[in-house]
């Protein structure tokens, strides 16, 4: 994984330094391509040696949903030329963390047993910025095995406040 990151990490940095005031415009195509070149079935195409570079940036173009801007053709069209279609997800993730590392802000995965939509997530999102003392991007999943309650990524630091985490805590007490 530590290969990935350092082949990704020249490509973030180029594109963050190019794309100056429109942060969210690049990161809205980035995960986009980022979200394509995951496909395995893309990279086995991309991989082929009887496919060229321009048949891989056609179909990678032709799949995305919105009409990608030059700058995102050209940054493209190097990532191809250059063989790091695999990478293509590593940089979305590098770049996210550079635009974050800007703004302040760090990016947050809540787990909740029920879907959270309008003021309860402008709620939780007030409280756990305040617990984690930046602000956050949320992004809600469903995980229906945590009973109740939400458990909370935010880089490597996790706050779980879910039953099912309770009942885990209840069930080693009781074990020892």
């Amino acid at each position: 994984m530590a290969e990935l990151a350092t082949i990704a990490r020249p490509y973030a940095e180029a594109l963050f330094k190019a794309c100056g005031s429109d942060l969210d415009g690049t990161s809205i195509w980035l995960d986009e391509l980022a979200a394509i070149a995951a496909n395995s079935q893309l990279q086995q195409f991309a991989g082929n040696p009887g496919v060229t570079a321009e048949q891989t940036f056609e179909v990678i173009a032709g799949v995305a949903k919105a009409k990608l801007p030059q700058a995102a053709k050209n940054f493209l069209r190097a990532v191809i030329d250059n063989g790091r279609i695999s990478v293509l997800p590593e940089i979305a993730s590098q770049f996210r963390a550079l635009k974050n590392a800007r703004r302040g802000s760090s990016d947050a995965t809540v787990y909740s047993a029920f879907a959270l939509e309008g003021p309860a997530l402008a709620d939780l999102a007030i409280t756990l910025e305040k617990r984690f003392g930046r602000k956050l991007n949320l992004t809600v999943e469903l995980e229906p095995a945590l009973i109740g309650g939400v458990r909370v990524v935010v880089g490597d630091e996790v706050l779980d406040t879910s039953v099912k985490a309770r009942l885990e805590q209840m069930k080693a007490a009781l074990i020892s």
